[in-house]
């Protein structure tokens, strides 16, 4: 790797660094202020509130890290050209491009680092961070409906009334319906425990039969219910489609389309998780025209006001596209590359307008 590479390495991935470490620490104060209202309900005191936060971390690092790259690498060039370092650069024959692959290649590293938080990290630390709330505050994991969370299986609908941290059920109903859509069979539990693959263990089991003779009523102390429903399957109420791995995104998707449900909505989570790492690039792109020539003081500080603000665009535009995307069922690559496409093409043309000049 040539000097300047490893110095402008340096250099930008040490801005990049310090700006997401100050929004995640301006975003667990504020997630903070919103727990704090909670402290004292049943046994939710200040340090679980404190281990709710710290849990979020790295799902807020997820998110705010292509806008830490942007305003990071901007930081940095303005850096740079303050200090003519990009003028030297450039009158010894360093083109554009050539500037521009250099911050790919950090851009690089930022984009296996978010697709590593995203995939390994964030799920099961945003799970654990809600197993703890709903622990010390009653124990409710997710309820969809006053009725509690609804479930196709089949040729079943499953009601549950309360889904546990561990997984565990309360107060299960299973409606089993034939090939013509008749009613067969209702079966009433008190709780569920997931003992085996594919398999539950009811208890204290009510169950009424409806033959074409009559209805039958059977209680039963225990009943081991066979159902492609699956603790990773309810972990999806711990965790929005954001924030869940692809692995879940994709097995859960399966149960869906599976049962014959809408899967729109996870389609594009999973089609965002795969382009969100991309965006660094689109990023540093954004950031070379803004950052990359020399300003006065009162510039720079303009240009870096215009890269957080074009930061805060790309990440409320990702979130609108996702949501009328499932709105209008719109194809889910499209839905989820759109954002970076837009602000990538911005990127060339503001690359180009400054050659040009």
């Amino acid at each position: 790797m040539k000097v300047y590479r490893r110095y402008m390495t340096r250099e930008v991935s040490a801005a990049v660094l310090l700006v997401l470490l100050a929004f995640l620490a301006l975003f667990a104060f504020f997630d903070l202020l919103g727990e704090i209202k909670s402290v004292g309900e049943s046994g939710y005191q200040l340090h679980h509130a404190l281990g709710f936060v710290l849990l979020r971390v790295p799902g807020r690092a997820y998110e705010l890290m292509p806008i830490a790259v942007l305003i990071g690498t901007l930081y940095a060039l303005s850096g740079l050209a303050r200090h003519s370092e990009i003028t030297v650069l450039r009158a010894s024959g360093l083109s554009t491009g050539a500037l521009l692959g250099g911050l790919f290649q950090v851009a690089g590293l930022f984009a296996l680092a978010t697709y590593l938080t995203g995939e390994f990290v964030a799920p099961p630390a945003e799970r654990a961070a809600y197993q703890l709330r709903s622990r010390e505050r009653g124990g409710i994991v997710g309820q969809d409906l006053r009725s509690g969370l609804w479930v196709k299986d089949e040729q079943s609908f499953v009601n549950v009334r309360i889904v546990l941290p561990d997984a565990g059920l309360r107060g299960v109903r299973i409606y089993q319906f034939d090939e013509k859509g008749q009613l067969r069979s209702v079966t009433e539990a008190a709780q569920g425990t997931y003992v085996l693959p594919d398999s539950w263990r009811l208890s204290d089991v009510l169950q009424t039969m409806v033959r074409a003779e009559g209805v039958e009523i059977r209680r039963m102390p225990e009943l081991l219910w066979r159902s492609a429903l699956n603790p990773d399957i309810l972990a999806v109420l711990l965790v929005s489609p954001d924030r869940m791995s692809m692995w879940h995104l994709a097995a859960y998707t399966k149960h869906l389309a599976d049962n014959h449900q809408q899967t729109n909505r996870y389609d594009i989570a999973f089609w965002k998780k795969v382009i969100y790492p991309l965006a660094a690039f689109v990023m540093v792109a954004l950031a070379l025209p803004f950052g990359g020539a020399h300003y006065r003081a009162e510039r720079t500080s303009l240009r870096i006001f215009a890269g957080v603000m074009t930061g805060i665009t790309f990440y409320m535009l990702n979130g609108l596209f996702a949501n009328l995307g499932a709105i209008n069922s719109w194809s889910p690559l499209l839905s989820a590359v759109t954002p970076s496409a837009i602000f990538l093409l911005a990127a060339a043309s503001m690359i180009w307008w400054v050659e040009k000049r």
